[in-house]
């Protein structure tokens, strides 16, 4: 799968589960650890696993296992999943904010993903 796949099959499985403000980051050119960043955030622990449950189930159907996981136990407020070059940050709510990866990463490109959410949805 190319990147662009990989970060349609994220954000769209993001969406499924109503995370919260869905963004893509561009930062390969700010930073080895990868080359994108998906940042969402659930309203409750329990929203913030599903969310990364759903990726995790929805990137495995492709054949895409991540690299590595953290934070998946119980009362996680941050879970991350390493699929090498797209990193993806899923919060609960009052962690991201006191985090503000965005802010942090504010040189980033943000990514248009409009058209990857439901009408509805897209911010």
């Amino acid at each position: 799968m190319t990147q662009q796949e990989v970060l349609e099959v994220i954000v769209k499985a993001l969406d499924s589960k109503r995370a919260e403000k869905i963004k893509v980051l561009r930062v390969r050119d700010l930073t080895i650890l990868g080359d994108f960043f998906v940042i969402a955030n659930g309203t409750s622990t329990t929203h913030t696993r599903t969310l990364a449950d759903e990726v995790e189930y929805q990137m495995s159907q492709k054949g895409i296992e991540p690299m590595h996981r953290e934070g998946r136990g119980n009362g996680s407020n941050w879970v991350v999943l390493d699929y090498a070059d797209v990193i993806v940050h899923i919060f609960y709510k009052e962690t991201r904010e006191f985090y503000q990866l965005e802010r942090l990463w504010a040189d980033a490109e943000e990514i248009d993903i409009s058209a990857w959410l439901k009408p509805n949805r897209a911010e």
